[in-house]
């Protein structure tokens, strides 16, 4: 008598899907963005509607990622470990990091990648200093580090993952600079670099916590280049990266500015970046608008 092998047949061909689809599940790469508090106004330090825009970039990108966003300044309610977290928010003595430090160190040391942008690559040395030597090879102290406004143009890039597919470009921002990095920028890889005019230091000469010092004078004097992106590999593998633009919330609008930082937070997630970079469609203006802290403010 013939015997109907299919029933285990599907069966087997049930458990075995299953399996692919949970292997496949486990390479996805988790990011959780973890926005700030709102800051200076309309436009600027758009922290939510900023790394809203990033996540859904990354989440349409086709890649195998899962992005996420916990805004406000508040923190992932999941005890789940991520493979990288990137906050952008108000920094200083502001710093979301201060009340989380233990918890993004013990991440840290699971190998979780940890990127920083804008205004949330500053801290107060004395109390995260040395953790963002550790997390992301560098960081903006004041006194040493500068932030003024000027048109930063990068022609020239290194052969790294959070390079590829990005063009030459220039870019108005509050592009931060002579930042405090690993001694001899141990396992530091400067990814936008450029010389500064020095009348980003003249003008404001008189404000010697953030516009200007001795020793920042005689680097762009002398035409050295500055670093106002970078990435770092950590000893035990984990991964960093600072991005000091992100200013102005427009500038996501730049293809190759936001390109590289897409590009940026997948490697820091240990994801593998595209020859071509990570792809997102170019915002539109409406899109800009969604999830700003503020009104845009109305013509008289």
């Amino acid at each position: 008598m013939k015997t109907n092998h299919t029933p285990k047949f599907l069966l087997s061909l049930i458990i075995c899907l299953c399996g692919v689809q949970a292997v496949l599940a486990g390479t996805t790469k988790d990011i959780i963005f973890l926005a700030g508090k709102k800051s200076h106004g309309y436009g600027a330090h758009e922290h939510r509607a900023g790394s809203m825009l990033l996540a859904r970039c990354l989440n349409e990108s086709g890649l195998d990622v899962k992005a996420s966003v916990v805004d406000n300044g508040a923190w992932p309610e999941s005890d789940k470990i991520p493979d990288a977290i990137v906050m952008y928010c108000d920094g200083y003595k502001r710093h979301m990091a201060k009340e989380h430090q233990d918890k993004i160190q013990a991440w840290a040391d699971d190998g979780v990648g940890v990127a920083c942008l804008h205004f949330g690559v500053e801290v107060d040395p004395d109390e995260l200093g040395q953790q963002f030597l550790d997390w992301i090879g560098g960081y903006f102290e004041i006194g040493w580090s500068v932030n003024p406004h000027w048109d930063a143009t990068f022609s020239e890039f290194p052969e790294h993952p959070i390079t590829n597919g990005v063009q030459p470009f220039t870019v108005r921002d509050e592009w931060y600079y002579h930042m405090r990095f690993q001694p001899e920028m141990a396992n530091v890889t400067p990814i936008l670099s450029a010389l500064p005019p020095v009348r980003t230091l003249t003008s404001r000469a008189k404000d010697k916590n953030r516009g200007s010092n001795p020793a920042v004078m005689a680097e762009v004097s002398a035409g050295q280049a500055q670093h106002v992106a970078w990435a770092y590999e950590r000893p035990d593998g984990g991964r960093g990266f600072g991005f000091t633009g992100g200013h102005f919330h427009q500038n996501w609008q730049q293809d190759d500015f936001r390109k590289l930082v897409l590009n940026a937070v997948l490697w820091t997630a240990k994801g593998e970046v595209p020859e071509g970079g990570v792809p997102s469609r170019t915002p539109s203006d409406a899109d800009l608008e969604l999830n700003q802290d503020y009104p845009k403010p109305q013509k008289k």
